[in-house]
């Protein structure tokens, strides 16, 4: 039986019209055809994709911590007990220090203070401070004088804590 169906196959092969007519053009076409689709393949190596993934944003939460003034008409000084500061005007400048110039601590933890409702920078407030609470005033009632806290928040000559009475 093989050589039966080995000569139907040979006879298939022989038969010419089983097969396309091709000319010069018919060639052509399957050669460029041919040269496409091996370029195609090579391209298709050298294709490389990729996905990109954006890391994630993340946005720290923000803190904001109110300054807290006391202010010393006598002198026209503001402590600032955030940030252990004082605050004065000095030659039309604002003049942040660790200390006032001109007086030492004690003497103006001695003297008359108020605390202010204002969170933010003195030269804001100041025009108003200086007609509300003039130099050598008695504190009212209303303002009693904060020199315990403020004795309590300032640090001593030598960089320590007061202790608390």
């Amino acid at each position: 039986m093989a050589p039966a169906r080995f000569a139907r196959y040979c006879q298939s092969m022989i038969n010419k019209k089983l097969f396309f007519k091709t000319n010069q053009a018919g060639v052509v076409f399957g050669a460029v055809l041919l040269a496409t689709l091996t370029g195609s393949a090579v391209y298709a190596d050298d294709l490389h994709v990729g996905v990109y993934i954006a890391p994630p944003v993340v946005v720290a939460p923000v803190v904001v911590v109110q300054d807290d003034y006391v202010y010393y008409p006598d002198y026209a000084v503001y402590y600032n007990s955030r940030r252990h500061q004082y605050a004065y005007l000095q030659g039309g400048a604002w003049i942040f220090a660790a200390a006032p110039q001109g007086i030492s601590v004690d003497v103006l933890l001695a003297s008359p203070s108020v605390h202010m409702d204002w969170h933010d920078a003195p030269e804001h407030h100041h025009a108003e401070m200086v007609q509300k609470y003039p130099r050598n005033r008695k504190p009212s009632v209303e303002h009693q004088d904060h020199r315990d806290d403020v004795k309590a928040a300032a640090p001593d000559r030598d960089g320590k804590d007061r202790d608390k009475h």
